[in-house]
């Protein structure tokens, strides 16, 4: 897959199909179309194209808003598609001209003056162009006019997938990263760099590594004590994860995301690493004292090795 940044340098595409759109999270509805995208280019030995945006078109168009977090970042999002087959991932960036742009104007000068679309495939409750006014209905007499292909996604199609990108958000918000998973079709990660800390895991017998998040609008789980892996440069890792305030420790309530990996002592400091999210296993908890922390954290080693052992 050939990942193009903007329309300054574009190649002559051959036949290209296209979709749109953000596809935060590559998920199983995404993959749908997708495949059929992919499917339709085949059939006429044409190119398949995938064009989003980046930012995320909500981030330019109420910024004071900080209620959106992502799935996935660019880098992910590109990691993930890689493997489909697409021949082409085409990222344009997404700012106030671009939002201004009429619906009708959006078909006519960017998907077939700029793009040339053969063939446009779009989910069933595609809208685009400015204040999202464009829709499959203003689609059909424009692609008679400019004379492209035009296929809509039916309902049932993506509907009995039972899936979308605010269910994902949701499971991940309530700390249900197996749900996430499931719907996804891959275990929802993090990535982030290994910072200094005040080594308070350490004094418990637990070393963590501390995550400052590349992407500050990547969507963070549940506050709570995952099972999960971690990629590190040396290696993957089994581990656990506690996402949280820290009760027992601390009063500041600063949310912290901390890493204990199992049988590992390098240095990670300044690296950057993924956290790869495989159950929750409780809540976060004030316990009345260090000593019922250990205590807890000895038993949570167990369960998470006990979910490790289980899935290898």
């Amino acid at each position: 897959m050939k990942v193009i940044h903007g329309i300054q340098e574009l190649p002559k595409f051959k036949r290209p199909v296209l979709t749109t759109g953000t596809f935060d999270g590559i998920h199983i509805g995404h993959r749908k179309i997708l495949s059929r995208v992919i499917e339709r280019a085949a059939a006429i030995q044409g190119e398949s194209v995938l064009v989003t945006f980046h930012p995320h078109p909500r981030l330019v168009l109420f910024p004071d808003d900080n209620d959106l977090k992502l799935l996935n970042t660019l880098e992910e999002k590109q990691q993930l598609l890689s493997g489909m087959g697409l021949d082409y991932m085409l990222i344009i960036p997404f700012d106030g001209a671009f939002s201004r742009m009429k619906a009708e104007e959006y078909v006519t000068e960017f998907l077939k003056g700029s793009l040339n679309v053969h063939t446009l495939v779009v989910g069933y409750d595609h809208h685009f162009g400015r204040n999202r006014s464009g829709n499959y209905s203003l689609l059909l007499p424009l692609s008679e006019k400019l004379s492209f292909e035009l296929e809509e996604i039916p309902a049932q199609d993506i509907d009995q997938v039972k899936v979308s990108s605010t269910k994902i958000r949701q499971a991940l918000e309530a700390g249900d990263v197996k749900t996430a998973a499931e719907f996804l079709t891959y275990p929802y990660a993090i990535q982030g760099t290994v910072e200094h800390g005040q080594r308070l895991g350490e004094k418990l017998g637990f070393p963590t590594a501390n995550l400052a998040l590349i992407d500050t609008n990547k969507l963070i789980p549940a506050n709570g004590v995952y099972a999960a892996y971690v990629q590190t440069q040396f290696g993957r890792f089994n581990a656990m994860v506690n996402i949280g305030v820290r009760p027992t420790i601390s009063q500041n309530g600063t949310r912290h995301i901390e890493a204990h990996l199992f049988n590992f002592n390098q240095d990670l400091y300044g690296q950057k690493i993924n956290l790869i999210f495989l159950d929750r296993m409780r809540e976060e908890k004030l316990f009345s004292n260090q000593s019922e922390l250990i205590r807890q954290l000895k038993l949570d080693a167990k369960q998470a090795n006990e979910i490790h052992e289980r899935l290898h």
